[in-house]
């Protein structure tokens, strides 16, 4: 059965709009791709790409600037994943910005996200390398909280303890909750330290205030702080030290004289050892005071004589007119 122009026209349509579909399709899935406009090159090494994929998008700032073209596995701790990058990123992409991998929302895709540097720092350039910053697993988030679980129990389990001990007066605080006595003691302590505090607070104040004082001259310090007051102190003390000196000496005279007196040397040991001589002396010492006496009596005698009268009364007048 031959087919009618208008079928034909219908078929023709419909590849013609088929093939159009298609040219868009592959145009939007190329542009997403990067596989039409001008690209570079840019790597990062992981050590867990958490399910990254082919063709998954990379964003710079949250803005789509790339896909993902390859993972290689290097080795069993390094990752490497080739990105192409629009090639007007390139300037504003700085050699000390790091890359991420994270999820698009909560349960999207895995995307890597390239955080930016410092502005200061130069701009890569196609084919460099960039810093990368591992995501942490979700198994070790599990683990890390297991384990904060469980000791979060054991608190738990150590707090209801204490709490127990407590509302059983056990304990410090279990007796200064339960027992008035020893609550009204602790008051009166915190009373008295207060007013301890006030107490020497005040000192301290008065202290400053002597402190501050001294340097004026009212007071000794603030005498002493004079150079010419500490100058005339240096003096005396200077010559302190030398009569001191001169003390010695006497001292140490004197107690060779004593040393001379003990070892029946000098004069003081032969009177002092020899009573018939003291006697003597004495004896000598009395007559001579007697002999002064009667010498008086006999010059007072002169003195009422006639004929000595006229010269004492001579002397008594020059001594008057001097």
């Amino acid at each position: 059965m031959e087919k009618t122009i208008s079928q034909k026209i219908q078929l023709g349509l419909f590849v013609v709009i088929g093939l159009i579909l298609f040219i868009l399709t592959i145009y939007f899935i190329g542009d997403k791709q990067k596989m039409f406009g001008k690209t570079n090159h840019l790597t990062a090494i992981f050590n867990n790409v958490n399910g990254l994929q082919l063709g998954n998008n990379v964003r710079y700032s949250g803005i789509n600037v790339g896909t993902v073209r390859n993972i290689e596995m290097i080795n069993d701790t390094v990752i490497k994943v080739d990105m192409i990058i629009d090639e007007s990123i390139f300037p504003h992409i700085k050699r000390n910005a790091v890359a991420t991998i994270s999820s698009d929302g909560l349960v999207g895709n895995m995307i890597i996200n390239i955080i930016p540097g410092n502005s200061n720092a130069s701009s890569v350039e196609p084919g460099d390398a960039i810093q990368s910053l591992n995501r942490v697993r979700t198994d070790d988030i599990l683990n890390t909280l297991n384990v904060t679980n469980k000791n979060a129990a054991l608190l738990t389990s150590d707090l209801l303890e204490i709490t127990k001990k407590i509302k059983q007066g056990k304990g410090t605080f279990g007796l200064l909750l339960n027992d008035t006595i020893m609550s009204d003691d602790l008051k009166h302590t915190l009373n008295n330290l207060k007013v301890t505090t006030q107490g020497t607070s005040k000192t301290v104040d008065n202290l400053n205030l002597i402190i501050n004082s001294l340097n004026k001259k009212e007071n000794v310090i603030g005498v002493l702080n004079d150079s010419a007051v500490a100058n005339k102190i240096k003096d005396i003390i200077v010559n302190l030290h030398k009569t001191s000196a001169g003390i010695d000496k006497v001292v140490s005279n004197l107690n060779e004289t004593i040393l001379n007196a003990k070892d029946g040397k000098g004069a003081i040991n032969y009177l002092s050892n020899n009573p018939n001589l003291v006697k003597k002396i004495d004896t000598t010492i009395t007559n001579i005071n007697e002999a002064s006496k009667l010498l008086n009596q006999d010059l007072e005698a002169l003195k009422h004589n006639f004929l000595f009268r006229g010269y004492f009364k001579k002397q008594e007048k020059e001594k008057a007119k001097k």
